[in-house]
């Protein structure tokens, strides 16, 4: 890998970016779907800042019980760190806590990288959570003893749904989360009802020879509920035939996108890789969404890649945009690619290809105001 690196090094040349480091991470057998998920993550700059700064004011806490995301904040302070630009960085105590923590990523079997990013960013938002709490206690404690009345039924109602009644919104929710709103139109009267939901990525659905553009259109595509799908009309008081549709209300700052590319095949009683070809644009304009949000614009900056043909086994790797270089990264290798070698991970036209190197979860970062 010295001479991989190095290699990496002379192709920068001046151009290395001032301060910023690229380090392969070795593979404990079967963990490239971490490995790939982790490099996107450390060159989302906002996740990566967010997460330096809390190793920097937790660090000097003693008693700091590890957990997943002390690990995470640590390894990426190992890498920012290095007085080497380039090189190998084992994320053992990372991996080793995953495993602890999770028996779903225990075994040596072929892992999801998708389900890896959700579970991470969710413990993440768990920690932060808790921990915000924890500091707002003494608070509620103080507050709550000079008014018993208001505890009588206890703290437990806003506790038990506490998520839903007062949110802690953490940065992973200002870098992630966006707000989908799910409006139902019965087509009796006419009173369009809307419900709203939070979301961290959004899985699409996808078919052959599409765009992302396209996925996302039929993402938000009216559909009719009738038969025994009727909508409950509040105002009708019956069931009714409706008309659905699903558009994003708040754009996230960070967009993450998942490619639904394994498919569950009845007659087949197993899951299926789809490797249609999906083009996804290096600038995306989102045109799915409600006003005043109309045409935000995003940025292409990561891509987990999935390798192989089948759903239970394979390889992942990453691409990532820093400082407007793309670089590959393949467990402990990192190279430097062309911008327009990012197209040769669309997919494939025909269904049996020999490329299997196909795009799985899209990391866009917004070029504008996402908070009005």
């Amino acid at each position: 890998m010295g001479a991989a690196g190095s290699k990496l090094e002379k192709a920068l040349g001046d151009q290395f970016p001032e301060g910023e480091r690229y380090f392969g991470f070795e593979n404990f057998g079967n963990t490239c779907y971490c490995n790939s998920v982790l490099q996107a993550l450390y060159f989302c700059v906002p996740f990566r800042e967010q997460l330096l700064e809390y190793y920097t004011s937790n660090k000097s806490v003693a008693d700091s019980e590890e957990n997943l995301m002390t690990c995470l904040a640590d390894l990426f302070s190992q890498i920012s760190s290095q007085k080497k630009k380039t090189g190998v960085i084992a994320p053992k105590r990372f991996v080793q806590r995953l495993k602890k923590q999770n028996e779903l990523f225990r075994s040596y079997m072929h892992q999801d990288a998708h389900e890896f990013l959700n579970y991470l960013l969710n413990e993440v938002v768990d920690i932060l959570e808790k921990e915000a709490k924890a500091t707002t206690k003494p608070e509620r404690e103080t507050s709550s003893s000079s008014s018993p009345e208001k505890i009588a039924n206890g703290p437990k109602a806003p506790l038990a749904n506490g998520v839903h009644k007062e949110p802690v919104v953490t940065w992973v929710h200002n870098i992630f989360q966006g707000i989908l709103t799910n409006e139902t139109r019965c087509l009796r009267c006419e009173t369009v009802t809307a419900r709203d939901e939070t979301f961290l990525d959004l899985s699409l659905d996808i078919e052959q020879n599409s765009s992302i553009t396209s996925c996302l259109k039929n993402f938000s595509s009216t559909e009719t509920l009738h038969a025994e799908d009727k909508f409950f009309c509040d105002k009708c008081c019956s069931l009714q035939e409706a008309q659905k549709r699903m558009k994003i209300k708040k754009p996230p700052h960070i967009l993450v996108i998942h490619l639904k590319r394994f498919k569950y095949m009845e007659q087949l009683g197993r899951y299926k890789k789809l490797s249609y070809r999906v083009v996804f644009p290096l600038e995306l304009k989102l045109s799915n969404t409600v006003e005043p949000y109309t045409d935000v614009e995003y940025s292409l900056f990561a891509v987990v890649v999935h390798v192989g043909s089948g759903p239970n086994h394979g390889h992942y790797v990453s691409l990532v945009k820093s400082h407007n270089h793309w670089l590959f990264f393949d467990d402990e290798n990192v190279e430097m690619i062309e911008e327009s070698a990012v197209q040769t991970f669309f997919g494939s036209s025909q269904e049996y290809s020999s490329n299997t190197d196909h795009g799985y979860i899209l990391f866009y970062e917004s070029l504008g105001p996402t908070t009005k």
